[in-house]
């Protein structure tokens, strides 16, 4: 199961690994500063590609993870050339990207396989018991990671 770097703001969720507030420790502390650089690092580079590309600013539940990684690769890699292109003709045309139709495919009403895997990820993603062993299991990770280096 992936997961997402947060703030304290969101539920204790395995999917979201949060800020420690006040942390004790030197394995706690490290971790907590790793983890707010690169939180402040995704939420710049995802705030640069929403402002592009509306697709990255809707839902992706729906999304299928292969799905979702080509997306995001797409994105990136298109940002990138915009970038490029943007430095070879300052004088170029100011368009807008992310004029793309939001539409999200219907659910069918019959329990699907695929509706019910569904709805077991969705109970997956909210066990806060599985948030702490998660976080515990990052920091003990990081901490062995680079007392190594």
């Amino acid at each position: 199961m992936g997961y997402y770097l947060a703030d304290g703001i969101y539920p204790k969720w395995p999917t979201f690994v949060k800020t420690i507030p006040s942390p004790q420790g030197n394995k706690k502390k490290n971790f907590a500063r790793a983890q707010e650089s690169a939180r402040k690092d995704v939420e710049r580079a995802f705030g640069v590609l929403q402002q592009r590309f509306a697709i990255v600013r809707g839902p992706s539940r729906l999304f299928k993870v292969n799905d979702l990684t080509n997306i995001m690769k797409t994105c990136v890699i298109l940002h990138n050339m915009i970038i490029e292109d943007e430095r070879d003709d300052s004088q170029g045309l100011n368009m807008e990207y992310d004029q793309l139709d939001d539409d999200i495919p219907e659910l069918s009403r019959n329990p699907t396989n695929e509706f019910m895997n569904f709805i077991q990820r969705h109970h997956e993603i909210r066990d806060s018991s599985a948030h702490h062993h998660l976080q515990a299991d990052l920091i003990e990770h990081h901490w062995q990671f680079h007392s190594q280096q």
